[in-house]
């Protein structure tokens, strides 16, 4: 009887051990060096690909190529800053505060914590790599 109770308890813990989730690969996305993590945790390339300035955003940014497409990687210096850049955007992507603009191809704008980013084009494993660290646009086609 104190064998099968013993058994029983030993087969109660090795099940407990292997229901357990394994703990997620990387943080929350909040600035520039989690993004560039978060990518590559999820099997994106990344590569770093210079500086940009946008006349609608606050601060200047940073271009990483993602799967070979060019996104922009704004920082700010607290989340409050970043949706005030966000809040200037419109539901299409189409206008930034008072600034027009005519994109070359469809725009992505994401945002998480400290960062925004912002995606033109149409590339659907670049897409779907940002959607996942970042989740869904907050504007854009």
């Amino acid at each position: 009887m104190f064998r099968l109770a013993l058994v029983l308890a030993l087969l109660a813990l090795v099940l407990a051990a292997c229901a357990r989730e394994a703990p997620p690969a990387a943080g929350p996305v909040s600035d520039y060096d989690s993004l560039v993590s978060a990518l590559r945790a999820a099997g994106a390339t990344v590569e770093t690909a210079g500086e940009v300035e946008q006349p609608f955003f606050a601060v200047k940014g940073r271009v990483i190529k993602v799967n070979g497409q060019d996104v922009q990687v704004f920082g700010y210096r607290d989340e409050a800053a970043a949706g005030a850049d966000a809040a200037k955007v419109s539901p299409d992507g189409s206008s930034i505060g008072t600034t027009m603009v005519s994109w070359i191809a469809p725009p992505h704008f994401y945002r998480s914590g400290k960062l925004i980013a912002l995606y033109v084009g149409q590339e659907q494993s670049t897409i779907s790599a940002l959607e996942g660290v970042l989740g869904p646009q907050f504007a854009g086609r």
